[in-house]
């Protein structure tokens, strides 16, 4: 919680050009003087700071947690973004360990995504959040599926744009769509255009809760269904099934429990969205109402696989 608050207080960024006094910096911030003296002190036993003769400085250590260190700690710590915020859910964990359900909403008194569309600054942080998790992991994911077997493809949920452009970039031949709510949808536009792919790539605002475009050959679920319970990711499947081409394919990227998926990160799951990590048999069932059969089970790295599922009629 110490560097929670130093986060969002701005500490490591206010002190890391010029040192300052804790009476100084509360002037500054509007705080208690005294307390935020307490809070600096025990920041120097973590060697986020050091004091100097003019003060409290931020420590090179300290520097990873500045805005421009781009390692996604800033997002997580800090207590007005996205990610700061939904981990102190943990302290409602008891609810969902005794409900199965997000203990989210309990602290909250809505959930998570309706939080999202009330507070602008906690849309902007989660889509930067997911953007900068994802990130490294794109070029094994372009590299890892046989994009050249679809002409059309539809990301659902699609954030930013990032992975539907990597893709589109290696494949020529490829046409796609992204799908997700405003104002995201209108970030993803703008990375098209940034790739020169106005021509081939096209960013719908909407909810994959509703229809989907027709059609097209896939339809990929990326870090999708584990932020579900199986009551909206059955509505998920559904639409992506509806819209589906008649030997259309649904690509499933995230982790697999028991083989991927990590126990903390389960644990934040369900406490922040009621959902999880699910086991392969898990993923079998929840698609067989749709008609869906498991088709490939393929590792891309380290923390994710891509499930392949098709019309359970094409394979017999």
């Amino acid at each position: 919680m110490a560097l929670r608050v130093a986060v969002t207080l701005g500490l490591p960024d206010r002190l890391r050009e010029r040192a300052a006094t804790a009476t100084e910096l509360a002037t500054e911030l509007a705080v208690s003087p005294i307390a935020l003296d307490l809070l600096l002190e025990h920041l120097v036993s973590l060697e986020v700071v050091e004091r100097t003769h003019e003060g409290y400085r931020t420590t090179a250590y300290g520097t990873n947690l500045c805005a421009d260190a781009d390692n996604m700690l800033i997002n997580l710590l800090h207590l007005d973004c996205a990610g700061g915020r939904a981990e102190l859910a943990f302290v409602e964990l008891a609810h969902s360990i005794t409900t199965g359900q997000a203990a989210y909403p309990r602290r909250y008194g809505q959930d998570f995504w309706a939080d999202l569309a009330e507070y602008p600054q906690l849309r902007e942080s989660f889509d930067r959040q997911m953007t900068q998790r994802f990130r490294d992991q794109v070029p094994s994911i372009v590299a890892g599926i046989d994009w050249a077997r679809f002409s059309t493809l539809v990301d659902v949920g699609g954030g930013h744009g990032t992975l539907l452009a990597a893709i589109l970039n290696a494949h020529p031949q490829l046409r796609g769509q992204l799908i997700d709510l405003d104002p995201t949808a209108a970030e993803a536009a703008r990375t098209f255009t940034a790739h020169y792919l106005d021509d081939r790539a096209q960013a719908l605002t909407g909810s994959f809760f509703d229809p989907l475009p027709a059609g097209a050959d896939a339809y990929l679920l990326c870090d999708i269904l584990h932020d579900w319970d199986d009551d909206h990711a059955h509505t998920i499947l559904r639409r992506c099934t509806e819209a589906a081409h008649p030997t259309g394919r649904i690509l499933v990227i995230e982790a697999v429990g028991g083989h991927h998926a990590d126990s903390e990160f389960n644990l934040a799951m369900l406490a922040i969205f009621g959902g999880r990590d699910r086991t392969l048999d898990e993923f079998r069932d929840l698609a067989a109402p749709h008609g869906l059969t498991l088709a490939t089970v393929t590792d891309l790295n380290d923390h994710r696989c891509l499930l392949e599922f098709e019309p359970t009629t094409s394979s017999l």
